[in-house]
């Protein structure tokens, strides 16, 4: 076609309209996005992975059977946390039910493939092998990664289209192992060091990577949505996902683990999810005026526990210990809940919509002061039972140990904060189908709901 027909511009304009500028339920967009990168997904697997000794085709040693058995359990726990929990969890809105649980069911699924790769390729450094080799446990550490994602999709669930999930999980997942290598990888021995249940590079990580992408994103008309509430029949669903959560929290935190010291961590975690429980119930209510229960703290504060026991829920913090860390993460979330957050929302224009930083944040930030003080104060004579991650660099003191827990966590917020704002203003660009103030907390923008 001439590029003097004068039809050429009126198409360079409608091409950059739909392209670029139109609504966010832009024509094949996400479409596109998801096909090229199955595509790109499918190459990289044929080019850099492979199974591992212990799932290969010619092996059926006790080996295999062991390390299945071993961590098979645990990684369907997890995966139910994923997609159920977290699923449900978010189908408190009354008017994107649709989009809490599906859009939570297509990263879970992306960022299985996508992190599979990278924690690949970053396990890779520092050593010989030419190929990412993969077992059930790598299926599980992919599950991790997916946790942090859903955590950061919480702070803007309802605000983000398809188009920026899929760009927002892609770049997280790459942070996610960033903050892991500097704080855990055992070429940085400098640091390394212990966060079994991931209050740190999971939770802290997730929510504050999240929290700063929803500042970026905020606009004045999400305060005013009326979409963005709840009824009663969406937060019954939304129970359901808490319970899931509640009841297989303890085989999170101690997946990683094995022995006495897995054991331990399903201990300490039961306890203290337990008198979290009973201590968000206690506040819940008697910081209401009308002295009700407040049904988002029964979803999310009774939580906190999980959370905040994570970091040292395989060390020796005496069962006392675990229901005094699940009553303080009681306290600091329904407080949070309660007051914090309409604070923080008024003064510095911080919409989170799942409340991440009073469930996910704060908790992951008191779980690493936690271990902190529990490194400081252990000794190898009380774990002669296991060989535990605090007493591998036998140069270090206790009070050493517990400098890098604080060490380690500042430089998880660091990064956290840093990548999740240049995402933030990465996905402010029109390319990436933007929502208005209309399609804000809105199944009907993406999905078929005719039917409701």
């Amino acid at each position: 076609m001439c590029l003097r027909c004068p039809i050429f511009p009126y198409m360079v304009r409608y091409i950059l309209k739909h392209l670029f500028f139109a609504h966010s339920n832009t024509r094949g967009k996400a479409t596109a996005l998801l096909l090229v990168a199955q595509a790109i997904l499918l190459v990289l697997f044929g080019l850099f992975v492979d199974y591992d000794v212990a799932a290969g085709p010619r092996n059926n040693s006790l080996t295999t059977h062991t390390t299945l058995a071993h961590y098979y359990p645990i990684y369907q726990d997890v995966h139910v946390m994923m997609l159920i929990g977290f699923g449900f969890l978010m189908t408190f809105l009354k008017r994107h039910g649709f989009g809490s649980v599906g859009f939570n069911f297509l990263l879970t699924c992306y960022v299985i493939e996508w992190s599979t790769l990278v924690n690949g390729w970053f396990g890779m450094i520092g050593s010989n092998e030419g190929r990412i080799l993969i077992d059930i446990k790598s299926l599980l550490e992919a599950d991790f990664a997916v946790a942090a994602v859903l955590i950061s999709f919480g702070a803007i669930l309802g605000v983000a289209s398809p188009v920026q999930l899929i760009v927002m999980a892609t770049i997280e997942v790459v942070c996610y192992n960033v903050s892991i290598y500097v704080g855990i990888h055992p070429l940085l021995t400098y640091i390394q060091v212990t966060d079994v249940g991931g209050s740190m590079f999971i939770h802290a990580f997730g929510a504050y990577f999240g929290l700063a992408v929803a500042r970026v994103l905020y606009k004045k008309s999400q305060t005013l949505s009326k979409n963005e509430g709840s009824e009663y029949h969406s937060d019954i669903f939304a129970m359901i996902g808490t319970l899931f959560l509640w009841l297989y929290w303890p085989s999170f935190n101690a997946g990683p683990a094995s022995g006495t010291e897995r054991h331990r961590a399903v201990i300490n975690t039961v306890l203290s999810l337990s008198a979290c429980t009973v201590v968000t119930f206690a506040l819940s209510a008697v910081t209401d005026k009308k002295n009700k229960l407040d049904m988002v703290h029964i979803q999310n504060a009774t939580l906190a526990g999980g959370v905040a026991i994570g970091a040292s829920a395989d060390l020796i913090v005496q069962p006392f210990g675990a229901l005094l860390v699940g009553s303080t993460a009681a306290t600091v979330s329904t407080l949070g809940f309660r007051y914090l957050q309409p604070v923080l929302q008024r003064n510095i224009k911080l919409h989170d919509t799942c409340g991440v930083h009073n469930l996910h944040g704060m908790p992951g930030i008191l779980g690493a002061v936690i271990s902190a003080i529990v490194a400081t104060i252990a000794t190898k004579d009380a774990y002669q039972d296991s060989y535990h991650e605090l007493f591998k660099d036998a140069s270090r003191t206790s009070s050493q140990n517990g400098g890098y827990q604080i060490a380690a966590l500042v430089c998880v917020l660091c990064i956290a904060l840093l990548s999740g704002t240049l995402t933030g203003f990465l996905l402010k660009l029109p390319v990436w189908d933007n929502l208005s103030a209309e399609e804000l907390f809105e199944d009907e923008v993406f999905w078929d709901v005719s039917g409701s």
